[in-house]
């Protein structure tokens, strides 16, 4: 059911219209590009009350033309928590019960990604645009239903693949694309980490779609295909922990432009979570073994074949959220159905490699086997 807070201070009636700066460019992704005066700021309804979406809605705060209006999950108790802990208006204790919230213009689901599917067609299924936590889903099967009904349905949706949108990845993405490595010819990405080995946890339980693959190994997968396109041919090998998920996993890419992906995932070591590119006319490195990983990249540096190198670094806004959030919300103010710079295809050609690498390595859970 749902419930309104009120608590001192804090205003529960809709916020009104925006009329300062606070939207992103895909031009410069600066979050002081100008949006449109008078346009009422986007409310989202937030999909689950795990430690991600504290965090995104951590970020939205800081966004003045957006406004957490919403959450809902399993637990009423719960998301009558999240909701006192961020001021938001209403909670509701089902995820069909937030969905039903028509003052909603967009949710986003944050649940384990064993659960997207289910949360992300709840929403569609009720008229909602969706951001979707990565991976989108688990299968390529999966994301080929949700892509379809969102289609269907003329709905807005979004894998949320944070780096594509933060502003360093965003720059080097423009270097690449102007040749400024020239022809590139190997993307390679790692990203591994040591968490506390917990059988039943999700990142170890093949019930919920556990192991290194989809947990992490989507973020270096992702970057190779945001620079090179959808691979032609994958490759795998993986080392499985005691209870049968991916604890070690290498996956090698070959793709249509004769350049070749080299990714690393894993849940035993932490690795240096360094993304490089390498060209006929320079080498890329995103991100450094000493500051901020790949994924929330705040510095590059360029070496060219023949020059000085030069390093760029920034200042990243909050967690790095805010860009994602931004993005949504230029879409759906354009009336658009998809993001240009993280559409729908790329969703799924990602999820392809993703199938392609667990079929490689014999990582097919019996729960979620690739189909």
């Amino acid at each position: 059911m749902n419930q309104v807070l009120n608590r001192p201070g804090r205003q529960r009636h809709r916020p009104g219209p925006v009329t300062r700066a606070g939207l992103v460019t895909l031009k410069d992704m600066t979050l002081e590009a100008q949006v449109e005066t008078e346009q009422p700021p986007i409310r989202w309804g937030i999909l689950g009350a795990g430690n991600i979406a504290r965090k995104f809605v951590a970020d939205l705060l800081l966004l003045k033309d957006q406004v957490p209006a919403a959450v809902g999950s399993r637990s009423s108790g719960r998301a009558q928590q999240f909701a006192a802990d961020f001021g938001i208006e209403s909670y509701y204790g089902s995820y069909a019960a937030l969905a039903a919230d028509d003052s909603l213009d967009v949710i986003y689901v944050a649940t384990p990604h064993s659960e997207h599917y289910e949360g992300a067609r709840i929403c569609l299924e009720a008229g909602r645009p969706v951001l979707v936590e990565k991976p989108f889903t688990v299968t390529a099967a999966e994301t080929s239903r949700l892509i379809a009904l969102a289609t269907s349905r003329r709905l807005f949706a979004m894998e949320a693949m944070w780096t594509r949108f933060n502003p360093i990845v965003r720059e080097v993405t423009g270097l690449v694309a102007n040749g400024a490595v020239g022809r590139v010819v190997a993307v390679q990405a790692d990203l591994a980490g040591a968490p506390d080995y917990d059988p039943e946890g999700r990142l170890w339980n093949p019930e919920l779609a556990g192991g290194a693959l989809l947990d992490v190994g989507v973020y270096p997968l992702s970057f190779g295909s945001m620079l090179l396109g959808a691979p032609d041919e994958v490759k795998a090998v993986m080392i499985a922990a005691p209870t049968g998920v991916d604890a070690n996993t290498a996956v090698i890419a070959r793709y249509p432009s004769g350049a070749v992906g080299l990714y690393h995932c894993g849940l035993w070591a932490s690795s240096p979570q360094v993304a490089t590119i390498i060209g006929s006319g320079g080498v890329i490195t995103v991100g450094s073994a000493t500051g901020a990983p790949f994924w929330r990249a705040d510095s590059y540096t360029l070496i060219p074949a023949h020059g000085e190198p030069h390093t760029k670094q920034v200042t990243l806004q909050g967690e790095g959220f805010t860009y994602e959030a931004a993005e949504v919300a230029r879409c759906l103010r354009a009336g658009l159905t998809e993001s240009p710079v993280m559409p729908l295809a790329g969703t799924l050609d990602v999820m392809r490699a993703l199938d392609a690498a667990r079929a490689a390595s014999g990582n097919i859970g019996a729960r979620h086997g690739v189909k």
